[in-house]
């Protein structure tokens, strides 16, 4: 509990309106608010606060107290406000709470909500029992203002043991739900009511299939990506054009480009996975050769034609690595004198893939001015660290080598273990190269 979710509970104890306490749609906030609200209740002194005195208003602190009279000829104090009430550690008191909650007109009892479905998974049944029953009978009428909010604090909730109950009917409430109102949670902040949200949208086929795609190749969350893309995927047959397909192989994800090339099957376009065959994406490149073999086409001779070709994709040495025969490692040793930086640095990671090793003829390549050749060739080269030279290796820690070199280096000495580790570390942890510092200090550590 932090300062700002103390000040909430203060401001809601002296009067302060509810929704101008707290961010409404952080369900942070919410659960803060609860706990604030228990402290600041349970440990402040029955003294009203001076504003209270002003007003003549007095407030229920005193932990465990009986509910007072709401007689004011009696003297008593006056009942908590709702929020407030829901809020306090007298079980009593929170089940009343709830009571009068459920008498409460819609617009009043609206803004409680998540508290309520905060109550629905309170450690006392006697509490948990209304609150739910409360929920179950306030959530088919909730409207796309206070569903982000109430959703957002139900699946919060579901961390806690008592959780879950609030969850089903949430979710049993949005399978019927309006479209306004889940479509209020699909563009709500809240990760995962938006994850839920399109859950349900996909149940509900609320979208067609040209929608879920356009949803899976923009949005950045990785879940709803998939969500969406198997929503799209799903509606698509031989008759299926490029308005859903097209946006999901153009995607800058690639779970969302494989979903796209994985459907070209369906589609009945598998000669349109060739393209995608030296993807940058090793799983994009692996459904691309599943798409051809349902067909019977064999990858292997089509990246050979690609790395044997006057332009060679970057990616393409290591997809023929990933499905050809280590017969094909003379073509990809002949790849690492390259002119592209990332044909030479696929062609050393699929050396590697097809577990070719030859030390004495990737030792040069950690000299190579393109960094991705020299952290793919120090990749390789570390089980085999204790076969390098420690002279060679310590000569190219000097200034004059650029960055990448220094830092290849010294990850293949502290690799091989020599005694002068220590010594050569102690000459770093002040070297100007940050990334050189920070590594000859974590290897000092240990």
């Amino acid at each position: 509990m932090d300062d700002t979710h103390t000040a909430a509970a203060t401001r809601l104890a002296g009067g302060t309106p509810l929704t101008s306490v707290i961010d409404t749609s952080d369900a942070a906030a919410w659960t803060g608010l609860d706990l604030a609200v228990r402290e600041l209740v349970r440990f402040r002194p029955s003294t009203p606060p001076d504003h209270a005195r002003a007003t003549g208003r007095r407030f229920w602190w005193k932990r465990n107290a009986p509910p007072p009279s709401p007689n004011p000829s009696c003297g008593e104090p006056d009942e908590p406000e709702p929020a407030v009430a829901l809020c306090h550690p007298d079980g009593r008191i929170r089940e009343a709470a709830l009571r009068r909650a459920a008498g409460l007109p819609a617009p009043e009892l609206r803004p409680l909500l998540p508290l309520v479905a905060i109550r629905c998974a309170d450690w006392a049944e006697a509490v948990r029992e209304p609150a739910r029953d409360l929920l179950r009978a306030a959530i088919p009428g909730v409207g796309p203002d206070t569903i982000v909010a109430l959703a957002a604090v139900v699946l919060r909730m579901t961390r806690r043991r008592h959780g879950e109950a609030a969850r089903t009917m949430l979710e049993a409430a949005l399978r019927e739900a309006p479209g306004p109102v889940l479509d209020a949670l699909l563009t709500g902040g809240d990760r995962a009511a938006r994850r839920l949200a399109y859950r349900i949208a996909v149940e509900r086929r609320h979208f067609s299939p040209e929608r879920f795609a356009a949803a899976a190749a923009a949005d950045p969350d990785g879940v709803v990506q998939d969500i969406c893309a198997d929503g799209a995927v799903a509606g698509v047959g031989p008759e299926t054009g490029d308005e859903v397909l097209a946006p999901l192989l153009r995607s800058p994800y690639s779970r969302v480009r494989a979903a796209g090339v994985t459907a070209l099957r369906r589609a009945g376009r598998p000669g349109e996975a060739e393209a995608y065959l030296s993807d940058r994406s090793p799983m994009v490149r692996a459904c691309a050769r599943y798409v051809l073999r349902q067909y019977g086409i064999e990858a292997a001779p089509l990246y050979r034609a690609l790395c044997a070709g006057a332009v060679i994709p970057p990616a393409a040495p290591l997809g023929l690595a990933e499905c050809g025969a280590r017969d094909d490692a003379a073509l990809l040793w002949d790849l690492t004198e390259h002119p592209q930086p990332g044909v030479r640095a696929h062609a050393v990671a699929g050396l590697r893939v097809l577990e070719v090793t030859d030390v004495a003829r990737l030792t040069p390549l950690l000299d190579d001015p393109a960094p991705g050749v020299v952290r793919e060739t120090v990749t390789s080269l570390v089980p085999w660290a204790q076969r390098l030279s420690v002279p060679e290796l310590r000569a190219r820690l000097g200034t004059e080598h650029p960055r990448h070199v220094r830092v290849g280096a010294f990850r293949l000495l502290v690799a091989h273990g020599c005694p002068e580790l220590r010594e050569i570390a102690w000459s770093l942890i002040d070297d100007a190269e940050p990334k050189l510092r920070a590594n000859s200090r974590a290897m000092l550590r240990s």
